[in-house]
């Protein structure tokens, strides 16, 4: 009997994660659901990705700890105010210093353990906020850093990371969650809660997640403060 194979997913309880851990099951994959705990103004989102994991089925949920917030240097892990005012131009204050290539590596490090050579991540190149380590480019560099990093890759194994979102619109992913029968109404998007645990409405990925329910004509569940 064939057994299923093993992913890593990089999940953060968010709504473009969530859909990847979605598209990563449907695809057949048993899933290994990674969050990291890096101290984040929006720690809320660790509750609904463990809330997702389970409803995904993960075979395990592993929530990292790692606290960003001693380098600091970004709104998400700094005293930085998180910009309200729309999403602009340029690469923004909510950017985290290499944050997906630390959260890459650490689910190649799980991935190598676990035997597994596939990675999943929820990254997207069109809405977003212009982050650099969004880009196509990144993941190729990534995945020929992992074969030439690890036992596994020297050895002859090829690390894929996968990153099923990297060319959709917004309303593109809210689509195919909504075809995978994905309850967004778990899921977590905000940078900066109001006290009462409410997305502010007004952040870059409030923007965009409201933006992306309306263009694809479907209710958002969301509650905006």
């Amino acid at each position: 009997m064939t057994t299923s194979p093993l992913a890593v997913v990089l999940l953060s309880g968010g709504l473009d994660s969530t859909t990847v851990a979605a598209i990563a099951r449907d695809r057949g994959y048993r899933l290994l659901a990674l969050t990291v705990d890096y101290n984040q103004r929006h720690r809320i989102e660790l509750a609904h990705a463990a809330r997702v994991a389970a409803d995904m089925g993960a075979e395990r949920h592993v929530t990292l700890p790692l606290d960003l917030r001693a380098f600091g240097g970004s709104a998400l892990t700094d005293d930085i105010d998180v910009p309200k005012d729309g999403v602009q131009p340029g690469i923004p204050v909510t950017y985290v210093p290499a944050r997906n290539t630390v959260f890459l590596s650490l689910a190649l490090a799980w991935a190598e353990a676990a035997g597994a050579t596939d990675l999943f991540i929820g990254v997207n190149a069109l809405d977003y906020s212009g982050y650099p380590d969004c880009r196509p480019d990144f993941i190729r560099a990534f995945e020929d850093m992992a074969a030439q990093a690890t036992k596994a890759g020297v050895e002859g194994s090829r690390f894929t990371v996968h990153t099923p979102l990297i060319d959709m619109s917004k309303a593109e992913i809210v689509q195919e969650a909504a075809r995978l029968g994905v309850d967004l109404g778990t899921t977590w998007s905000c940078y900066d809660p109001t006290p009462d645990n409410r997305h502010c409405g007004e952040c870059d990925s409030c923007r965009l997640r409201h933006k992306g329910f309306e263009e694809a004509g479907l209710p958002d569940p969301t509650v905006y403060a």
